[in-house]
């Protein structure tokens, strides 16, 4: 039987979840790190054993935790970065410049040929790339320094690089979301950059279509088809079939087009989840009802996937990385919520569970599936 295996970020600490592949009984291993913050655990697709943690707090900074047994054991790594010094003096906030600061990692993506090779998306908005397993870390600073980085504003969280894609077939390919300057991309590695924000519209910005100023709240790629991206944006789902260039609205039925996740089914390239909130001032599921959503169409039309799921005085939410979906053939899908709850469906979103409750408040969720 294949192991599957949930890397929980929370709050206050990380958290393994494991089972087979009936994903019927789970085990809970932590909180390893307890009392820090956890904002991403994400394992190597090269050597799965092989997991990268970013760990941070307010009194000691940001470190960078690897585990080479699972998660089993953990080593801290990756003090050492190297970025371009005073070159983020152009980052803008309420109109006063400051100068750019390194303060934590939010996300973290191995890459898909090398295990010691792994990117890290930062605030204020940059992109570093290690490999040496997260030891040693180097800027690739064509992202920060481009030419609409004076037009860059923090959103409600900060001005976070958090979300990073990585082309399967393509090691050049880079796709980047920035809150809230919104969406880039690479073709040669990061050492240049383009704007991937055409045909989106955000009615907050004096000029709703701008090239700069969209906040993006997660992005979504499925392997096998690379060119197809989705995006939960802070209001409006919307999709690309030619990498970012062009995108266009999908909301469709949705009862609130505004979330954090998205995430693409292990398999069909036209099947997406997204759990809409009810606005960016009320932060949980409209009528209090916890929903997923699902598109077999690649958006436009969906459907509430509610069995198991609370439908009644419900007030979570669910954050940009706390969703994920497993690769068994009947794949799982799997989200995180603000009050700790961990909720698992073994059959395509059908049917759901909590696999563990009262966790602190959950940041992330990525699944690993191990033969």
């Amino acid at each position: 039987m294949s192991e599957v295996r949930l890397l929980v970020g929370s709050k206050k600490g990380a958290f393994i979840l494991r089972s087979d592949s009936s994903r019927k009984d789970w085990s809970v291993e932590g909180p390893h790190f307890a009392g820090m913050e956890v904002h991403h655990l994400q394992g190597s697709p090269v050597e799965p054993d092989r997991i990268y943690a970013a760990q941070w707090t307010d009194w000691h900074g940001q470190l960078v935790q690897r585990s080479d047994d699972g998660g089993r054991s953990w080593e801290p790594v990756g003090n050492e970065f190297s970025y371009a010094g005073e070159t983020g003096t152009h980052q803008w906030y309420d109109g006063t410049p400051h100068p750019w600061e390194f303060k934590r990692i939010w996300h973290l993506r191995p890459s898909y040929e090398d295990a010691d090779t792994v990117y890290a998306g930062v605030e204020d908005a940059a992109l570093f790339r290690s490999g040496d397993g997260g030891k040693t870390w180097m800027e690739l600073d064509g992202l920060r320094n481009h030419s609409t980085g004076q037009d860059w504003a923090p959103g409600a969280g900060g001005m976070c690089l958090h979300t990073i894609l990585l082309d399967p077939g393509n090691p050049a390919r880079i796709v980047v979301a920035i809150s809230a300057a919104g969406a880039f991309r690479s073709d040669d590695g990061g050492r240049s950059w383009s704007v991937a924000t055409g045909g989106l519209s955000s009615n907050y910005m004096p000029d709703p279509t701008a090239p700069i100023g969209h906040c993006v709240h997660k992005l979504s790629m499925h392997p096998s088809r690379p060119d197809t991206l989705f995006m939960q944006k802070h209001w409006d789902v919307c999709r690309s079939d030619d990498a970012g260039r062009n995108w266009t609205e999908v909301s469709g039925n949705l009862p609130s087009d505004f979330g954090f996740a998205i995430a693409s089914h292990a398999h069909e390239a036209e099947t997406v989840y997204v759990v809409p909130i009810k606005s960016d001032a009320e932060h949980f599921p409209p009528e209090g009802k916890l929903r997923v959503y699902r598109s077999r169409t690649g958006g436009g039309e969906w459907e509430a996937l509610t069995e198991g799921l609370p439908q009644e005085n419900c007030f979570v939410d669910v954050m940009r990385d706390a969703m994920a979906v497993d690769s068994l053939d009947e794949c799982g899908v799997y989200f995180g919520t603000t009050g700790g709850q961990v909720y698992a469906s073994p059959d395509e979103g059908e049917s759901w569970r909590a696999i563990v409750e009262h966790l602190p408040r959950v940041h992330s969720v990525e699944v690993q599936t191990i033969p």
